[in-house]
C-alpha cells in the first residue's frame, strides 16, 4: 500500500487494475472509547457544486439509486472501528466531476479528540491502495479527509485534510447545500467554512443540513435534511420506505396451539446437510428478491450495484470429482459478471480449511472474484475465519471473505424495523427469513460455542492452577471477543443504533499481542472484561465475567452535573431510576477513588447515604448489575454466552435506557 502525505495525489489505475470499485475507509481511536464521527459523502460538478439534494449521502440517506455509492456502516478493528464507503466508479455520472469524502462531529466534540485518524482505499478484491493519515487535528468539527476525481479517463485520489471548525454546517455550505438556521441569536451562526465568506447556494435545488447543535439548528425543508443532534433518534429516508410494525397484529387463532403458517418451515429440519442446504436456499433467494438486503450483505466484498441472481448446489469441475459449493452469487453490471462462491455452515458446525481452499482454487481458475463464507462463527478484525493460501504467481486475484448468520439477522432486523425497504412485500420477505432464522432449528444462531478450550480453562482459573502463559487462554480470549461482538450485532439491531466495541489501544498495535496479554491477565485475576459503546447514549458499558465467582458484572459511569448540589444530583438520579431493577449497585464516585454504594431498594428512601461522610463532592457515580453467568459448565449456549447475552440486555433496557435526561446535565460528550 502507498502512503501519500496531504496535498498528494495518485492515479488508483496506476495502483491496480481492478480500480473500477473501491471500497474508501474512514478510521480513528479514542482514548476514552466515547469518541466518535458520522461520515459522509457528497458528488460534485466541474464546478465544485452538488447537483441536487440526492448527491449528498449520509447516514439518514446512505445509497445511490444508482448503486454508485453507499455507506456500508462501522466495522470493529482491533484498536476502534472505521466506517466504510462502497464507491462504484464505472457507476458514476458523467457530469460528476469529483467525490468528497468527509466527517463530521456533533455536541462540541473535536477531531483533535481523535487519535489515528486515517483513510484508506482499497480495490474490489480488498487490496489496500493507498493510505492516508491526518496528523494535525485540533479544533476541528468536521474535516475533509480526501477525494476522488477525474482526469480524463481515469480517477485519481487527493489527501485534502481541510478542517472546519462550524462543523457539517460549514462544510456543506461551501459545496452548495444550504443551511438554514434557527432566528434564536443566542445559538450563533455556522454557515460557512472557517476563514471563508459565505458561500451562495445555486438555484437548482439543494439540500439542507444543520449547523451542530452548539451552532445553528436546521430546519427539514427538504428530503436530504440531516435533523440537528441526530443520534438517538429514529432515522429517516430520503424516499418513503416500507417497515413492520413492533407490535404485531392481534392474532385470529383460536388458541396458543395454532402455529402461523410460515414461508420457511423448519420443523422437519433433522440433520446438519438439511439444514445447510435450506438455509443457504432460503438466504440466496431473498437476497436476490429483495436488493436492499442483497446490496448490503455483498458491498463490502466488493460487488457493484446490479441485477443479482443466486444458484444452489452449482457442480464446477475440480479434478477427477467436481465440487459443488452451496451456492453462487452473481452481479451483472454493465454487460460484467461479479461471482462468488458461498460455502455455509449452520449449527455451530466449523468450516474446513481443504474445502474452502478447493472453492479458492476454483475460483482463480474460472475468473472468478470471491469466495463467501458462512457460519455461525464471527470473524475478528474483518479476518477470514479458515486458513488457506493465496497462490501470488496468479494474476487473478480472489477474495476471501467471513460472514456470520449473526450478522445477516442485523441486517435483515435494521432493514424491516429501523431503515425501511422499497415495498410491503420486501418487508415480509424479510421479516420470514428472520423468523427463520431465529427458529432453534434451523442452526443460524449465530456464535455459541466457547471452543475447547474454554472448559479447561475456567477449570484451571476456579481451581488456582492455570499458568499465565497458558496458550488455551488465548483462544478463550478470541472466543471471548466474539461472543462480544455478537452481543452488539443483536443490541444494534433491535434498537436500530450502532453498537460496537471499544478497543482502548492504538491503531498500530499488534492484535495478535494484546490478545496475549489480555490472556495472561484471565490466568491471573480470573476476569474476561471488556467495553461496547451505542450511539445515542454518552457512555461506555463495562462488561466483566468473573469466573471463579461465576458472576456477569456489567457497569456504566456517569459524570455528576456541573454546578448541582451533591443531595440534588443523588435524588435526580434516583428519579431517573426509577424503572430500574431494585438490586442495582449504585456508588458515589469521588477525586481518587470511590465512595459509599448501595442498592437502588436501599437507597431509595435515604438517598443521602450516597454521599461520603466527609463532605467531598462526588465526580459522578456507578452503577452496576451482577448476574449469574449459567451453571452450565460445557461450551453450549445454554450456559455463558445466553448468560453474557442477557446480562448485557437487561443492563442497557433496565438501566442504560433511562439515563438520557442524567447524561444530558453531566455534560459528558458521546
Amino acid at each position: 500500500m502507498q502512503e501519500i502525505s496531504k496535498g498528494a495525489n495518485v492515479s488508483l489505475n496506476a495502483l491496480s487494475e481492478d480500480a473500477g470499485a473501491v471500497v474508501v475507509s474512514l478510521g480513528w481511536t479514542s482514548a476514552t472509547g466515547a469518541g466518535d464521527a458520522d461520515v459522509s459523502v457528497l458528488l460534485l460538478d466541474e464546478n465544485g457544486k452538488i447537483r441536487s439534494e440526492n448527491d449528498f449521502y449520509f447516514y439518514n440517506h446512505p445509497a445511490a439509486a444508482d448503486g454508485s455509492v453507499q455507506l456500508l456502516g462501522k466495522t470493529p478493528t482491533s484498536d476502534g472501528d472505521e466506517d466504510r464507503i462502497s464507491v462504484d466508479l464505472t457507476a458514476v455520472p458523467e457530469d460528476v466531476a469529483r467525490i468528497v469524502v468527509a466527517a463530521s462531529q456533533y455536541g462540541g466534540a473535536r477531531f483533535g479528540d481523535l487519535d489515528d485518524l486515517r483513510m484508506t482505499i482499497a480495490d474490489r478484491s480488498g487490496e489496500p491502495l493507498v493510505g492516508y493519515s491526518i496528523e494535525d487535528a485540533s479544533v476541528e468539527t468536521a474535516f475533509i479527509f480526501g477525494e476522488l476525481y477525474r482526469r480524463g479517463e481515469e480517477w485519481k485520489f487527493r489527501a485534502v485534510g481541510q478542517g472546519y471548525e462550524t462543523g457539517l454546517a460549514g462544510l456543506a455550505t461551501d459545496f452548495g447545500i444550504e443551511v438554514l438556521e434557527d432566528a434564536d441569536p443566542a445559538t450563533g451562526a455556522a454557515t460557512t467554512a472557517a476563514g471563508t465568506e459565505p458561500t451562495a447556494a445555486p438555484e437548482a435545488s439543494t439540500a439542507a443540513v444543520p449547523a451542530p447543535a452548539a451552532t445553528a439548528t436546521a430546519t427539514a425543508t427538504t428530503s436530504a435534511t440531516v435533523p440537528a443532534q441526530a443520534r438517538g433518534r429514529a432515522p429517516r429516508t430520503t424516499r418513503k420506505k416500507v417497515t413492520l410494525p413492533k407490535v404485531a397484529r392481534k392474532s385470529l387463532a383460536e388458541n396458543d396451539s395454532w402455529r402461523t403458517a410460515r414461508l420457511f418451515p423448519v420443523p422437519t429440519l433433522k440433520s446438519d446437510k438439511e439444514r445447510e442446504v435450506r438455509a443457504t436456499s432460503v438466504l440466496l433467494s431473498v437476497m436476490a428478491e429483495v436488493p436492499e438486503l442483497g446490496r448490503r450483505l455483498t458491498a463490502g466484498f466488493g460487488a457493484p450495484a446490479g441485477r443479482m441472481q443466486t444458484f444452489t448446489e452449482v457442480p464446477l469441475p475440480h479434478g477427477d470429482t467436481p465440487r459443488r459449493p452451496d451456492g453462487v452469487i452473481r452481479v451483472e453490471r454493465a454487460g460484467k459478471l461479479w461471482t462468488a462462491l458461498v460455502e455455509t455452515k449452520t449449527h455451530g458446525n466449523p468450516l474446513k480449511d481443504e474445502q474452502v481452499q478447493q472453492y479458492m482454487d476454483i475460483a482463480a481458475r474460472r475468473g472468478y472474484e470471491a469466495v463467501i463464507t458462512l457460519s455461525n462463527d464471527v470473524a475478528l478484525d474483518g479476518s477470514p475465519v479458515v486458513d488457506v493460501k493465496i497462490d501470488g504467481r496468479r494474476k487473478h486475484k480472489v477474495s476471501l471473505w467471513h460472514l456470520s448468520w449473526a450478522e445477516v439477522a442485523h441486517q435483515a432486523q435494521m432493514l424491516i424495523r429501523h431503515e425501511g425497504v422499497g415495498n410491503a412485500a420486501h418487508a415480509w420477505l424479510l421479516q420470514e427469513l428472520l423468523e427463520y432464522l431465529q427458529h432453534e432449528n434451523s442452526g443460524c444462531h449465530g456464535f455459541q460455542n466457547m471452543g475447547p478450550a474454554w472448559v479447561p480453562v475456567r477449570k484451571g482459573i476456579e481451581d488456582e492452577t492455570i499458568s499465565p502463559d497458558d496458550g488455551r487462554a488465548v483462544d478463550v480470549i478470541n472466543s471471548w471477543e466474539r461472543l462480544i461482538r455478537q452481543v452488539c450485532l443483536r443490541l444494534g439491531g433491535e434498537l436500530g443504533q450502532k453498537a460496537l466495541p471499544v478497543q482502548r489501544t492504538r491503531r498500530d498495535s499488534d492484535p495478535r499481542a494484546r490478545r496475549v496479554a489480555a490472556a495472561s491477565a484471565l490466568c491471573v485475576d480470573g476476569r474476561l472484561s471488556a467495553e461496547l459503546r451505542i450511539d445515542g447514549t454518552s457512555s461506555v458499558i463495562a462488561v466483566t465475567a468473573d469466573l471463579r465467582t461465576g458472576k456477569v458484572r456489567t457497569s456504566v459511569d456517569i459524570p455528576a452535573p456541573e454546578g448541582s448540589y451533591p443531595l440534588a444530583m443523588v435524588k435526580r438520579l434516583l428519579r431517573a431510576l426509577a424503572e430500574a431493577p431494585a438490586d442495582l449497585h449504585v456508588q458515589s464516585l469521588v477525586e481518587g477513588g470511590n465512595g459509599p454504594r448501595g442498592t437502588l431498594e436501599r437507597l431509595r428512601p435515604e438517598p443521602g447515604d450516597l454521599l461520603p461522610k466527609d463532605g467531598a463532592a462526588p465526580t459522578g457515580f456507578r452503577l452496576s448489575l451482577i448476574k449469574g453467568m449459567g451453571s452450565t459448565r460445557g461450551n453450549t449456549e445454554s450456559g455463558f454466552i445466553r448468560g453474557v447475552d442477557a446480562a448485557v440486555d437487561r443492563f442497557y433496557h433496565g438501566v442504560v435506557a433511562h439515563l438520557g435526561a442524567v447524561e444530558a446535565r453531566g455534560g459528558r460528550r458521546g
